[in-house]
């Protein structure tokens, strides 16, 4: 299959469904933190779908390689923003792994696609 757009591409389409995920934790968490960590894990997992669709867009391998890198960064941003979440209680242990999940799913897709590219 060919790819002509970057929803095509399964790791777009996995970092899409790490956004859902996170507004549906995000909204969990307690008022005070709307502009705090709630906002940066929101921003934080937005740019895991954004960075791919933006190098996809400048049609370039290395460009794309360069945002994948980007979205990488993205990925342990946000794991780290989930076990802050997790070490005061906003989250329980079974949404931090359910989430850490995803997001190795992402990473090795990422690290594949960099890797092939």
């Amino acid at each position: 299959m060919s790819v002509s757009s970057f929803k095509d591409l399964d790791v777009w389409k996995k970092g899409i469904d790490i956004v859902e995920c996170i507004y549906t934790i995000s909204r969990k968490l307690p008022k005070e933190e709307k502009y705090g960590l709630a906002s940066q894990m929101q921003r934080a997992a937005v740019s895991i779908p954004s960075n791919i669709a933006e190098g996809f867009a400048r049609w370039r391998r290395k460009e794309l390689q360069r945002f994948c890198h980007f979205a990488l960064g993205a990925c342990a941003e946000l794991e780290t923003q989930l076990t802050i979440a997790y070490r005061q209680k906003y989250i329980s242990k079974s949404e931090l792994a359910t989430i850490e999940e995803h997001l190795d799913h992402e990473n090795r897709m990422l690290m594949k696609l960099i890797r092939n590219l």
